[in-house]
Order: structure tokens, then sequence, then C-alpha cells
């Protein structure tokens, strides 16, 4: 098989209150109030503690400066617990869990609250000072101070985290649950909305599976922009798929894409797209893949054998696509040019949401070759390069997840590619993107997969003309497995 020329942040609180068993057995009103940690838009929070116990306190320090008063409940007692959120969230104050190894834990953190009573659900005993054993004034319980901008908790977990969800039910926060089976905020359209339409609030996310957030600030600082994906969303790969078409503006010899202007090539990509709607298990969405960079025959002025589409050019393709929510993958073929260079000259472009990138290694040529006449070739040191230049410029900018794209249909097309980095900001896409017939493109399909770097993602490509014979769209989800995530036409 041969190439042609062309081709949030969210809170969840983890509080209880600490009771001994000396200590008041209803949370009732008292004349003090509660003091809301007054945070600054941007502060960002996670209790993502494995031990409960620790979690509540940690949503406890996030949501509350003081209180009057606390409830305790023993960890692992779903009664107890459930008895003690009520109270807590009536009462306007945090909701702390206990153990028998942690009681002192929990009474530093009474301690800091400067509570001067507390309401002890279940087996409870906390030894603290014998002031904070007083019961308070009876009648109905207070309305806490409320904080001018209410926190948002992103919950993974409300039923292992009840204590936490009570806790900032009682601080007035607004509290966002993470769906079954997600653990990236970036993937779950509600923690997203719910971060962008609060975006003037701190946030806290709680659960010992928010542990594998390298960045919390990026991630609320993504979702408060607001972008999404088509549905839903900002994380490239996780429930999406899409069908791109494939060419340079202008150029119909190259693509697709190039066959038509802007508006009509969106038309072409959605009809195309909406030709998977009854075959795909995951919902479709229409791209393109747009060549910035064209690897040429003759040297040029540069002598790099790549020419660069100007900026100028590009933008109606990207124009027309952002407003037809559609994403675009810009392709880099640099000929004697490195990628990373090539990448920079589309910054601006690449500063926009839903801008991706792809590196074509077929016409990464060494300084003695020349387009067509061998297979190019990239080392992963050269790929990590542009990965490590693009995840910056998402941290920098704020920007939602991108995806990179890295087209291969023969092994040696990227060199020790065990050694790709992955970054949490980029989905990696392998894209075999051979033409031939359907027995070499499946052959190929297999070899690539071979130990692939893991969590990596798959792209398929289509050509109208040189597939013996091109799948149908059916054929595609039907018999390409796994079910690429990209397919492209070309």
């Amino acid at each position: 098989m041969r190439s042609r020329t062309a081709r949030a942040l969210v809170a969840l609180a983890a509080a209880g209150l600490v009771l001994g068993a000396a200590g008041c057995t209803k949370a009732e009103a008292h004349d003090d109030r509660p003091t809301l940690t007054k945070a600054s838009p941007d502060t960002v929070s996670v209790a993502d503690e494995q031990d409960p116990v620790e979690r509540s306190i940690r949503a406890s320090r996030a949501l509350f400066a003081t209180a009057p008063g606390a409830v305790v409940a023993p960890a692992g007692n779903d009664s107890a617990i459930e008895t003690a959120a009520d109270a807590a969230t009536k009462a306007h104050v945090p909701l702390l869990l206990t153990s028998t190894k942690q009681e002192q834990t929990v009474a530093r953190e009474l301690d800091r609250l400067g509570v001067t009573w507390y309401q002890a659900e279940g087996d409870v005993r906390i030894d603290t000072d014998a002031q904070r054993r007083s019961a308070p004034v009876e009648g109905d319980a207070p309305e806490s101070t409320r904080s001018s901008r209410p926190a948002t908790v992103v919950v993974a977990d409300e039923t292992a985290d009840a204590a936490p969800v009570a806790t900032a039910k009682a601080a007035g926060a607004r509290v966002v649950t993470m769906p079954d089976g997600v653990t990236d905020p970036a993937a779950a359209p509600d923690v997203v909305t719910a971060l962008h339409d609060h975006r003037d609030a701190p946030t806290l996310f709680v659960g010992s599976s928010f542990g594998g957030l390298s960045d919390p600030t990026w991630t609320v600082r993504a979702a408060e922009s607001g972008f999404q994906l088509p549905h839903g969303g900002q994380r490239p790969f996780d429930g999406h798929r899409y069908v791109a078409m494939y060419g340079a503006p202008g150029a119909p010899a190259l693509g697709v894409l190039g066959e038509q202007d802007p508006a009509a090539s969106v038309a072409r990509a959605k009809q195309l797209a909406a030709s998977y709607d009854d075959v795909s298990d995951e919902p479709v969405t229409p791209a393109f893949e747009v060549i910035a960079t064209v690897a040429a025959g003759d040297a040029g002025a540069d002598g790099d054998y790549s020419t660069e589409l100007p900026v100028s050019t590009l933008e109606p393709y990207v124009d027309a696509a952002h407003d037809a929510g559609m994403p675009v993958i810009i392709d880099l073929q640099p000929g004697r040019a490195d990628f990373l260079s090539q990448a920079k000259r589309y910054e601006s472009l690449l500063k926009q949401p839903g801008v991706w990138l792809a590196l074509d290694p077929e016409w990464r040529l060494t300084a003695d070759q020349v387009p067509l006449q061998q297979i190019g070739s990239v080392n992963a040191s050269e790929v990590n390069q542009v990965s490590d230049w693009l995840a910056q410029l998402v941290r920098s900018e704020g920007l939602p997840p991108k995806a990179l794209v890295l087209h291969q249909f023969r092994l040696s097309m990227i060199q020790d590619r065990s050694s790709l980095e992955s970054h949490p900001e980029l989905d990696l896409l392998i894209h075999a993107d051979g033409q031939g017939s359907q027995p070499d493109k499946q052959a190929t399909w297999k070899a690539l997969h071979a130990d692939a770097p893991a969590g990596t993602h798959w792209g398929w490509k289509n050509f109208y003309d040189e597939d013996k014979p091109m799948l149908t769209p059916a054929q595609t989800m039907q018999e390409v497995a796994p079910t690429p995530s990209l397919v492209t036409y070309q």
C-alpha cells in the first residue's frame, strides 16, 4: 500500500461537622454565622485523597473559613452519614467524617473552623476543647453568610462523597456530578457548561478519581471558555467520531477539499458525515483536514521542497468551519524543513479552539531527498518537540484539548515510535492514510497497531480514485476494527 502526493472547575465539598459523645444531638440555630472562604475566580482546589475522611476535611477547608458548628459522622456508616448530611445542610455547616485513627485530624479541623458546638451522628468521639461541647441555642438553623460568588463543586461520585456534597450544599455551592464512567471533566458536557456559566466562581473537584488531573487550573480555564464540540464536551475523541474532507484550498488534484469554495466545502462535508449517521455507534461530526504546507517538486526560494500556504489562504476555511461547528485539522508536509518550525507558522490558527494539528512524515525528507523519490520519515524526538510546544500553547492560552494526528502507512515512517510522549492537553491519533487494495490496507492497519503507544486513537483514509474498491460508510464502520475515530476522504 502506498500514498498519493497529497492526503472546570468543579467544586466538590467533602466536609463534616465533628461532634463528640458529649456534644449536642441536633444541629440547631446559633447566633454565629459561618464565613465562607473567599476565593479568587481562578481558585481551583482538588479533594482527591483516597481516604473519604481526608476528602471531607479538604472540602471543609476549601469551602468554609469559619463556622459556628459542625456535624460529624463515622466513615463507612451510610445511615449515620445520610442523617448527618441532612443536619449539616439545614444548619449550613460542614459535615466531617471520622474514624478511630483520624479523630485528632478531625479535631484540628474543628479548631480551625472555630466551632462552638458540634453534633455527632453514630459512634463518634472527638477529644477537643470543652467549650465546643456546649449545645447551640434552640431554634431554627440560620442561613449562612452567602458568598457573593458561590463555589462550583464537581463531584465524581455523589454516593461515595455524600459528606462533601452536604458541605457544598451547606456552603451554597453549585454541585455538578460527573457522568458514570467519565473521569475527565473535559469530556463531561454538563461540567463544562457549569464551569462556563459560573466562570467567576472558585471551583473544587471532589473524588479520588480526580487524582489523574495533571493541571486542574488549565482544565477549569478551558471549560470557562465555553467551547464545546458539536456533540458536547471538549475532549476530541471521547464519544466523538469525525468524517473529514482532505485537501488544499484551490487545488483539486490534492483532494476533495480543494474542489469547491469554503461554503460549498462545509455543505459537502456535512453531507458526507451524514452518510455515517445510520451506521456509526457514536455521533458523527463533519470536519476539514487542510493541507497548510504542500510537498513540492522543486526546492523553492527557501530550498525546503515545501510550499507554505499563507495563513490568509487558510482563514476562510477555518472561519467557515468554525461557524458551522466543525473542527479543522492543519496538515503539514514539510519537505526538508522540520515540523516544529512549520507548525509555528500557523500558531495564530492553532490558538483557536477546534483547530488541531496533523504531521505527515511521508513528506519529511532529509537534506539529500526529494519528494516522490522516496517515502520520508520522522524520529519520535522531533514529534515530541512539536507535541511539547503544542501542549504548552494549549495550557498557556487556556484552550480546550487538541488532537495531534500522525499520518503513517509504514512502520518506518515514525522511527522509535514507542518513545512518543503523551500530554493531557493532546489526544494522539495515528492515521493510516495508505491507498490500494482492501487486503493490503487491512494488513497495514493491523501492522500499525502492533506495539502502538497506549491510549492511541486511530484514523482511516478512503481514497475515491485509488482504493480498489473504496469502502462504503457501512463497510468502513463494520470492516475496520477497531472502528476509527477519524475517517478522511481524499
